[in-house]
């Protein structure tokens, strides 16, 4: 556990030294040649069409009745089983202070680390009673399920999501361009102080 958390941290760093260090020579650029920065800028700007991307992908509608109610005995127990393993595990197996303590060398608050670990066990108990009782349903009762299931049943419109995706934020460019010493400096700060933290972070 210790290994991975350690292998965890390391990615943070180095995906924060990689982010920093971008917005170091952005930031840069943006102070010291902002034309050159503005052309760069221009030749990355890209169009994506996500009113078609979305539209793919999430309002497909994908039916899974056949496989739950067609198999409920199956599925039900199933529920059941694994749900009760997880209760199980969090009831009697896990010990929230000594997780928490795997990361006391890694921060300076075990108490909040103690509470968040402890409201996520929270939420996989809840979560594993509702698992066991909509199991269940789908073994005894699988047609008041479908009864439930109609009910809650709602349809979701991607579309004004689209619509703001495909607006063009022009103003933004003009006034981060007309402005290039102040939004320079505002990214330069936070991108070195970033980029220390990191080389900080990895070297100890």
């Amino acid at each position: 556990m210790e290994l991975i958390w350690e292998i965890c941290l390391q990615a943070v760093e180095i995906f924060t030294l990689v982010v920093g260090f971008l917005g170091v020579v952005l930031s840069l650029l943006l102070l010291f040649a902002p034309r050159f920065f503005r052309s760069l800028s221009e030749k990355l700007n890209r169009c994506v069409d996500v009113d078609t991307t979305i539209k793919d992908i999430a309002d497909k509608e994908i039916r899974t009745e056949g496989l739950f109610y067609g198999h409920n005995i199956i599925t039900g127990t199933g529920f059941i089983i694994g749900y009760a393993i997880i209760l199980v595990f969090l009831y009697y197996r896990l010990d929230v202070k000594s997780v928490a303590s795997l990361s006391s060398g890694y921060n300076n608050h075990p108490a909040a680390s103690e509470v968040i670990i402890g409201a996520m066990a929270l939420f996989g108990k809840i979560a594993g009673i509702i698992g066991i009782i909509i199991g269940s349903i789908l073994l005894f009762s699988p047609d008041q399920l479908r009864i439930i299931e109609s009910r809650m049943n709602t349809w979701f419109s991607t579309q004004p999501m689209a619509d703001k995706l495909d607006r063009s934020y022009e103003d933004v460019d003009t006034l981060v361009f007309q402005r290039p010493v102040i939004f320079g400096i505002i990214g330069l700060i936070p991108s070195v102080v970033l980029t220390y933290l990191a080389i900080r972070n990895l070297l100890a």
